[in-house]
């Protein structure tokens, strides 16, 4: 990785994209310092101090933005959740796959419509949360649309920075985003855990436990990111012409973690709705039990969370993997999967590969989301990062890394003599 940035750093041309890509992300979290009028900052930080629930990790991925209520306080999460949305609504609107399957232009089209989303979502989202939270804010209507407009303004100012970088810059400007308030996060949390260490809060041992468990678990996690199945596909000889193509053989790369992050973002959402509802009626008997019951170091919460990790990883996988239309694809060019026959066999083939890297999948994320938690319980002290920001942060340096790495290959390329 140093070698690959030493080497960037000697080409001009990199050299600029680095440095504009490191100048954007400096200027999003400057932005992220502006306050949002008419809301107290007190009050919101001790309502997500400690929480590690949906609210506690938009804190983590927007560098603690949201506990600050800055105008970047929803950061990126709109766009993510635009996104997300547009791409389930693409299999059920026929226009919108229409537009999908048209090329570049189509392409286009959806990203504006994202776009357009996201400020309404940022909108919307900004003044749902801030009446949930309660108290928090003046209750006229004047200041729920200065407070929605605000951070709608930041969601869709954040939006720009990650495509400006994405277009002049190195790697995913969505995800460097993300990933730059995710380790200004871990940072203030581990100065955190020095000063409690000063202080005598927190025991040395417990600190060094958190530090060796937090690489053990990058080790693991970048393990796991980067692994794949690699299905073995060749192609026949065809003569067109005076030429013959294919007889090649190549593969098909199955990632172990096809899905991402999206489980535990889904998860969490899905868990955190029962308490946000509840909030509206915080005497009645189910808000009581819930709140006694299913709180976040719950084992109930944890065993929970993890059946629908499980769920939402095999519901993802259903709609983003394809197999028939995989080998019909083959099929159509000429391909076949050695000792495989094509058409029936070959789909049930990659079903039966499918199955089981999702079964593998979906039981990693739900141990990986339990980990954090059990170090709290286990060595008393605040773990500053959580099973999907390590995901987050681990995917997007590899991804960066890889995008460097493949610049450098464009460049120093000669071609053949």
């Amino acid at each position: 990785m140093w070698e690959t940035l030493r080497n960037a750093w000697h080409v001009p041309d990199l050299r600029k994209k680095l440095l504009y890509t490191l100048g954007m992300l400096l200027l999003y979290r400057l932005i992220g310092v502006i306050p949002v009028p008419g809301i107290d900052t007190a009050q919101v930080a001790n309502a997500i101090s400690g929480s590690a629930d949906l609210l506690g990790m938009m804190n983590m991925m927007t560098g603690n933005s949201f506990q600050n209520m800055t105008i970047m306080a929803m950061g990126i999460t709109p766009y993510i959740n635009a996104s997300i949305i547009l791409q389930l609504l693409t299999i059920a609107i026929p226009a919108l796959e229409r537009l999908q399957k048209e090329g570049e232009e189509g392409r286009k089209k959806i990203a504006q419509i994202t776009r357009y989303v996201t400020v309404g979502l940022g909108f919307v989202t900004a003044i749902g949360l801030v009446s949930g939270l309660g108290g928090m804010i003046q209750k006229n209507v004047f200041s729920y649309i200065t407070v929605g407009l605000s951070m709608a303004a930041g969601t869709a100012l954040s939006m720009w920075i990650g495509e400006r970088i994405t277009q002049n810059g190195i790697g995913n400007g969505i995800s460097l985003l993300i990933f730059a308030g995710i380790i200004s996060n871990l940072f203030n949390g581990v100065v955190s855990g020095i000063q409690n260490v000063i202080l005598g809060t927190y025991q040395w041992y417990s600190i060094l436990l958190l530090i060796v468990g937090a690489v053990v678990l990058i080790a693991i996690v970048t393990y796991f990111d980067m692994g794949e199945r690699r299905v073995r596909v060749q192609y026949a000889k065809r003569v067109v012409g005076r030429k013959m193509y294919g007889g090649q053989s190549t593969h098909i790369p199955m990632k172990v973690n096809s899905n991402g992050v999206l489980p535990l973002i889904f998860a969490y959402s899905f868990m955190a709705f029962p308490s946000t509802i509840l909030q509206f009626w915080p005497k009645s008997g189910i808000a009581q039990w819930w709140e006694a019951n299913m709180s976040y170091y719950s084992w109930g919460y944890l065993a929970i969370t993890a059946l629908l990790i499980i769920a939402f990883t095999y519901f993802y996988t259903s709609i983003s993997f394809n197999p028939q239309e995989i080998s019909k694809n083959l099929q159509q060019n000429g391909g076949m999967i050695p000792g495989i026959r094509q058409g029936k066999q070959t789909v049930d083939y990659l079903k039966g590969i499918s199955r089981r890297l999702t079964l593998f999948s979906a039981v990693f994320l739900a141990v990986l989301s339990t980990v954090p938690t059990l170090l709290t319980l286990l060595l008393g002290v605040s773990v500053p990062f959580g099973a999907s920001s390590l995901l987050i942060a681990v995917s997007v340096a590899i991804e960066t890394a890889r995008a460097l790495e493949s610049q450098l290959v464009m460049r120093n390329y000669k071609g053949f003599l």
